[in-house]
């Protein structure tokens, strides 16, 4: 039995010289300016130059994108159909032309490669939703590309998919703390994971001193008091902006003296959970809080602690060794971990560190409330669960510490 050969597709005809001479002055009239041609003949001319563009070779299409490269009239469909080619027909024009706008590069987002994403990153300036679909594509060559580009504009939401991701991707977290875009606690969530030098950045640079809040609502702290601290949101308000971090009213119920006694018995016994949760209230925190900052692998939140609360510098020491962590390496050296924390406790401000550890506080314990929503004193109902989770800085933040924290 015969078998019948394989037919071959008939190789595509060589491109002569009256379809090369056609194509060229197709080029030529959606290349000159808009004074020159119609509106209506250009859109003409573009139709049938892009149905030769669909048979032409590399070499014709890269010739056609140079040509219009600083050609801000030319027909965007043959524009975008040129920006989805090979990047080097697609480069010139997704990197300098001028005429694509911002829809016609969230779609050459959408539909080209990394190379092509990694030229729309750098154009200059970039709207804010074309910085969205970059971001959106998870394409994390072309949000390194984004987030070196000063003339790129951010949205908050923006940010907080960028803080999220960093998650997985840990080698933008420096990149993300550098942008002017980030918020104190976008970025006092994505402490947690970044290394040691975005960590001393993120402190630095985020933590505000409070100063203006504390002024202006020094008058409303005597009125607290009088009513009995009877009032939780008010309560919880005030814990973020007031001066003082320790908890003076949990000396009474501690079987401690002070957040000193409470530490040196933990370096002299041993870390024991029912010592870590006094700690934690001697200093103002909630269990889950200091819970994330004694099992943090770094040491620069133990230092943030330390200073927020007034310690000296002998009382981190003593508390990385209840934690049974190294302070020296192999060849005798002072260990990594411990230098940073050693130095960031040195260089970081009491008011700074006092910021950054009401903001971790005010986050990982709204992460653990039943409910986000505070009840409406006029309407005497909660708000919607999606507003609590679209506009609460708690919430939001939770979701990028823990994941979710529904």
């Amino acid at each position: 039995m015969s078998v019948a050969p394989a037919t071959e597709k008939p190789p595509l005809p060589r491109i002569g010289r009256t379809r090369q001479a056609l194509l060229r002055r197709l080029i030529d009239v959606v290349a000159l300016p808009g004074s020159v041609v119609p509106p209506l003949e250009r859109a003409m001319a573009g139709d049938i130059l892009l149905e030769m563009l669909f048979e032409a070779d590399d070499e014709a299409r890269r010739l056609c994108a140079l040509r219009l490269v600083n050609t801000i009239d030319a027909p965007r469909r043959v524009l975008r159909y040129l920006g989805q080619c090979g990047i080097e027909v697609a480069g010139p024009l997704l990197g300098d032309n001028k005429a694509y706008d911002a829809s016609d590069l969230c779609f050459l987002v959408r539909a080209g490669e990394t190379d092509h994403r990694i030229r729309i990153a750098e154009r200059r300036p970039l709207d804010v939703s074309v910085a969205d679909a970059l971001i959106t594509s998870g394409d994390t060559l072309a949000i390194q590309a984004l987030l070196r580009n000063s003339e790129a504009v951010l949205s908050e939401t923006a940010m907080d998919e960028l803080v999220h991701l960093s998650r997985a991707h840990e080698k933008l977290t420096a990149a993300i703390a550098a942008r002017p875009e980030l918020r104190p606690s976008q970025a006092m969530a994505m402490f947690w994971w970044a290394d040691g030098p975005t960590r001393a950045d993120i402190l630095n640079r985020q933590s505000a001193s409070r100063a203006e809040l504390i002024e202006n609502c020094s008058d409303v702290f005597p009125m607290a008091a009088e009513e009995g601290w009877n009032d939780p949101v008010t309560r919880k308000t005030l814990q973020l902006i007031e001066r003082r971090q320790r908890n003076r009213a949990a000396i009474e119920k501690s079987p401690f003296d002070s957040l000193e006694h409470a530490i040196e018995t933990a370096a002299e016994k041993g870390m024991s959970p029912a010592t870590a949760q006094e700690i934690g209230y001697l200093a103002g925190i909630k269990p889950v809080t200091v819970a994330k900052l004694l099992s943090d692998t770094g040491g620069e939140g133990l230092a943030v602690l330390c200073k927020a609360t007034g310690l000296r510098r002998d009382y981190l020491h003593l508390l990385w060794n209840a934690l049974k962590r190294p302070v020296e390496n192999m060849e005798g050296r002072p260990h990594p971990l411990w230098e940073n924390a050693r130095n960031l406790f040195e260089t970081l401000s009491v008011v700074k560190a006092q910021t950054a550890l009401r903001y971790w506080n005010w986050s990982m314990s709204s992460s653990f409330s039943p409910r986000m929503g505070v009840a409406n004193s006029t309407a005497g109902t909660p708000p919607p669960e999606d507003e609590a989770g679209s506009f609460s800085t708690t919430k939001r933040t939770a979701r990028l510490l823990f994941g979710s924290s529904d």
